[in-house]
């Protein structure tokens, strides 16, 4: 299947928000990013979006926010939510561990999640790991009370560190897993990683954490 192409740059322009690459990162007014008081949901590692786009789609009252390392997935995870005029996702290229403390207000998110992170096997790559105790503890300062932090993988292993980290270094409580339901349609997935994965016969690992 051929990719639409690219709309130009000024139509994707109301989809991103630029952050830094050096210096401070100023903190981010939900209410002027999105034009409302909404609550705002975040994910972290979005990758080519399809995340984003079936959730805004199906709860427009509720605003995303989107933050991925590799620029061109935002460009094209951009591209995806001006093509629907999805006016309630916004996505962002920076390091998450850093925007989640420095730029996510404190107490401000219902949610954060974290879909199929690159598990970095390499022991000298660990360091590279995006859920690290620092992480975990601006995702538990970025949640409202009452807030989600929400976590999928499909590596045993990556389940047993994001559950030993969670509960080392942070006081959010782990909740009974989101039950896994068969998909409807061919984009019913979390990611195109869920989809392919599933459709391998792997297991998912998914963790539900809330802030008390």
């Amino acid at each position: 299947m051929r990719k639409p192409p690219r709309l130009p740059p000024e139509a994707l322009a109301p989809y991103q928000h630029e952050m830094p690459f050096r210096g401070p990162l100023p903190a981010i007014d939900w209410a002027a990013l999105f034009g409302n008081a909404n609550p705002v949901e975040v994910e972290v590692g979005f990758g080519k979006g399809l995340f984003l786009t079936t959730a805004a789609t199906a709860n427009p009252a509720t605003n995303y926010f989107g933050v991925e390392i590799i620029r061109k997935y935002q460009l094209l995870a951009a591209n995806r939510m001006a093509r629907r005029a999805l006016a309630n996702v916004r996505v962002a290229c920076g390091d998450g561990k850093l925007i989640l403390r420095d730029a996510v207000p404190p107490g401000s998110v219902q949610a954060v999640h974290v879909y199929f992170p690159d598990p970095w096997w390499k022991t000298r790559h660990h360091k590279r790991r995006l859920f690290v105790p620092e992480f975990a503890q601006a995702a538990e300062r970025a949640l409202r009370p009452g807030g989600k932090l929400l976590v999928a993988t499909d590596v045993a292993d990556y389940a047993a560190m994001v559950r030993e980290t969670v509960a080392g270094h942070t006081g959010l409580k782990e909740l009974p897993p989101p039950e896994e339901k068969p998909p409807s349609h061919d984009m019913d997935y979390l990611t195109n990683f869920e989809r392919k994965f599933r459709q391998e016969g792997r297991t998912i690992h998914r963790m539900a954490y809330e802030r008390g």
